[in-house]
């Protein structure tokens, strides 16, 4: 399995090196925000552009998708300059991203200006991959939950970052391959048939099983003079297992690792990358955590403070984006929304109304380096623009919603 992919301009350097690189103009910045200074819109969305067989997203976008080209004017709408896209389906020769940037974004859709892309990012992820072993214990193997993230295929649900803004790729940093049993104090999850802790899964398991369900990526983007360091992930659900909690607990240690990551040299040592290099971010350093975290400060299933590691970390910021429709969504869905305790204002998904309901579950969270102008989640009320672009299950888009924070990034004007 190739370790990575890298999309941008140098298009023969990158094909020497069996990668895939497109070049195509930059779009055109927003508006000027105070100090006269342009800000960088950062955005996380998942998209939901995956399917159930290996190649039918290339398919679908080829033949003309209505979905993808709902997504396309949702993100021409918003309009960041950088955004992660969970859940598409990933391609070894970046066919779907291709597809997806030539034939929607840079195409208008229902009015909205096209928008393009320069520079792309995406990679293998463990989803679909066979671990060889029965990791649900229910006496199979081979089969989705069995895989070293869940999925059919290898590269559902995949991830891709666009940007703006040029990749700064030779300083690309993944960690598909980090195994759970390497973080200090994991919540490795324990057979509840026996008195012992973290006996789940056997030692032969853990020596292959990795922490990230899918990956997580540290990609550098040379925003002016200034490096933002844009840290991608997406942990798996807290749900779909038993009273094990295996889901519920990679979930908070996937969440987790982005914590240490960005914390003290001391804290973060254990962590190691795929090309081997140990260490976490250096200390002063600008970074955006984006991806759905698939965990709610307050409601749902995930383990108690999962996500309040980001939130609550001295060296995060949380603009806490909000949007109306989600209030509106709350008060209509009724369900599991009643009885949430967090606020509805937050919410970035649309889940099924009688469990666990509407959640926080998408985040795009800065260092606390990085001055916030605004932020948003675009959920927009039945009666504002844009709203048949959100809708009701079926969704014509996907059931999370983009959210974006505008940073003040010193150099850029």
């Amino acid at each position: 399995m190739p370790h990575r992919r890298l999309l941008g301009t140098a298009v023969a350097a990158a094909a020497a090196f069996g990668l895939l690189a497109v070049a195509s103009p930059a779009a055109v910045a927003s508006s000027s925000q105070p100090e006269d200074r342009e800000p960088l819109r950062v955005a996380s969305y998942n998209v939901s552009l995956n399917r159930a067989d290996e190649g039918q997203l290339i398919s679908d976008l080829e033949r003309g998708d209505d979905q993808a080209a709902a997504i396309a004017q949702v993100l021409q709408t918003v309009r960041p300059d950088v955004v992660l896209l969970n859940e598409f389906d990933y391609d070894a020769d970046g066919e779907a991203l291709d597809l997806f940037r030539s034939d929607y974004l840079e195409e208008g859709q229902h009015g909205e200006d096209p928008i393009e892309y320069e520079y792309a990012y995406t990679a293998p992820v463990n989803t679909g991959v066979d671990s060889g072993f029965d990791l649900d214990n229910d006496g199979r193997t081979g089969t989705p939950d069995d895989a070293l993230g869940f999925g059919e295929f290898p590269g559902q649900y995949g991830m891709v970052l666009l940007s703006r803004y040029p990749i700064e790729t030779d300083d690309v940093r993944t960690f598909q391959d980090f195994r759970w049993q390497d973080m200090p104090g994991a919540l490795l999850p324990g057979d509840p048939g026996t008195d012992a802790t973290g006996d789940w899964y056997s030692d032969e398991e853990l020596a292959t099983l990795p922490l990230s369900s899918k990956s997580h990526w540290d990609v550098p983007v040379r925003v002016g003079r200034t490096t933002v360091h844009v840290l991608a992930a997406h942990p798996t659900p807290p749900t779909f297992d038993g009273p094990e909690d295996r889901n519920g607990r990679r979930n908070h240690d996937e969440i987790r690792f982005w914590a240490d990551y960005v914390a003290s040299p001391a804290r973060s040592s254990y962590i190691y990358d795929d090309d081997g290099v140990s260490g976490g971010l250096q200390p002063g350093s600008r970074f955006v955590v984006v991806g759905d975290y698939n965990a709610d400060p307050h409601d749902g299933d995930s383990v108690d403070g999962a996500i309040r590691q980001l939130l609550d970390s001295p060296r995060i910021n949380d603009p806490e984006p909000t949007s109306d429709g989600a209030v509106e969504a709350s008060e209509l869905q009724g369900g599991a929304n009643i009885y949430h305790e967090g606020d509805p204002a937050l919410d970035t998904a649309d889940f099924d109304d009688s469990a666990p309901g509407n959640l926080r579950s998408d985040y795009a969270l800065p260092s606390k380096n990085l001055p916030v102008s605004h932020s948003g989640v675009y959920w927009p009320a039945a009666n504002e623009p844009g709203s048949e672009l959100t809708g009701v299950a079926p969704f014509p888009t996907s059931d999370h919603r983009p959210v974006w924070v505008d940073l003040l990034v010193p150099g850029l004007r």
